[in-house]
């Protein structure tokens, strides 16, 4: 008796070129994993037939007329969820919408070449498969985030670069007096990170005691805009960190992509853009923690969110050796539970929490440890 045909990832495929679609389609059915049951021009159409067709995963454009993709992203995600994948250009406009997809609750995103003629999709071929079949396999959640209600609201006007800019304008972080010694966290993140965030972000005030890194999987062209993406939903100060600064507290710091962030004995952030990855990662999570174990010692507090690998499990050794706390994401709030996984495999974490219970857990080591310093330190 033969063995039963696998089972294969039914693909909706949502973009207003019908070549686009039709060359899609052909990288999708060549992989016996996937299957197009539908294709979709705009977003209404993509909206209904998700509805209808119930695929396993939707590929989405985000340029398109009548609905774009972001409005449709943050319908489906708020009303009947299923994973998205981003298929957007490279061009600036195309980076802020594909950032915001993400914070609405899409899992990847694939940059078309320029051209976007067959032959240039070819050389995306494995990374887009690669995700689109990864994807299929995550469990959704609905989201009803700000940003869909923002989104959902005034469509293309969501998205106005002087609204963001404007929005996202820091103000100057608080001085230390003294010693300068504090707290320093560390938000670990890559696949499904950016929507993770948005749930954790918005905890943190203007005043919070303690330096805060995010270093997120995530290209060169988009963590520029994703800090002022960010600041727009939290009161603390937001920025990309810049090359020999000095840490400070009430501010939290976009590790910038494509450079590994290193933050110096001295308290001055270090980025390296010439070595290139490191097990596969750029910018790599465990430089990042390891740095601040040795900075912070027992100040130092590693959070591994949700992510594919294993980036972040050998920093999270280094922050509990130094004497710091471990906190991991669990795995039914996570969209991939892989990164927070392995660093609960090293023993390095003392709590698993939900992620709506990760920033109270923060606030609490945070305020524990400033209440500890020495008079003159704080």
């Amino acid at each position: 008796m033969s063995n039963p045909a696998p089972k294969k990832f039914r693909v909706l495929v949502v973009d207003d070129s019908a070549f686009m679609r039709k060359v899609l389609e052909g990288i999708f059915n060549a992989d016996p994993q996937l299957q197009v049951v539908g294709h979709a021009k705009d977003g209404r159409e993509a909206i209904a037939l998700a509805e209808s067709l119930k695929p396993d995963v939707i590929t989405m454009d985000l340029n398109m007329p009548h609905m774009d993709g972001l409005q449709a992203t943050a319908q489906i995600m708020t009303s009947n969820p299923r994973p998205v994948v981003i298929v957007s250009s490279e061009s600036k406009e195309g980076a802020d919408s594909t950032l915001k997809a993400l914070e609405l609750g899409a899992i990847e995103f694939v940059t078309k070449p320029s051209s976007g003629i067959d032959l240039d999709m070819q050389s995306v071929r494995e990374d887009l498969l690669r995700k689109v079949r990864m994807a299929a396999k995550v469990r959704v959640v609905r989201t009803a985030s700000t940003l869909a209600k923002q989104v959902q609201s005034a469509g293309s006007a969501a998205l106005s670069p002087t609204k963001i800019i404007q929005a996202a304008a820091p103000s100057a972080p608080p001085q230390p007096s003294g010693d300068l010694r504090f707290p320093v966290v560390v938000l670990a993140a890559s696949t499904g990170g950016p929507a993770t965030v948005m749930r954790l972000a918005p905890g943190f005030t203007r005043d919070f005691p303690a330096a805060v890194f995010l270093v997120q999987h995530m290209p060169a062209a988009f963590t520029t805009q994703y800090a002022l993406q960010l600041a727009e939903f939290t009161s603390i100060r937001v920025k990309e960190a810049d090359a020999s600064e000095a840490v400070q507290p009430g501010t939290l710091y976009i590790c910038p992509g494509g450079q590994h962030l290193r933050v110096s004995p001295m308290g001055r952030i270090q980025l390296d853009s010439v070595t290139g990855r490191i097990d596969g990662y750029l910018p790599n999570i465990d430089v990042t923690m390891e740095s601040v174990a040795a900075f912070a010692g027992a100040l130092g507090i590693g959070v591994v969110l949700t992510g594919m690998g294993s980036d972040g499990a050998r920093g999270a050794k280094a922050i509990k050796n130094a004497g710091g706390l471990v906190i991991a994401q669990d795995e039914a709030s996570s969209v991939i539970f892989g990164m927070p996984a392995e660093a609960i495999k090293t023993g390095a974490v003392e709590q698993v929490l939900n992620i709506d219970d990760i920033y109270p857990a923060i606030e609490k080591r945070v305020l524990g440890l400033t209440r500890a310093l020495p008079v003159g330190v704080r």
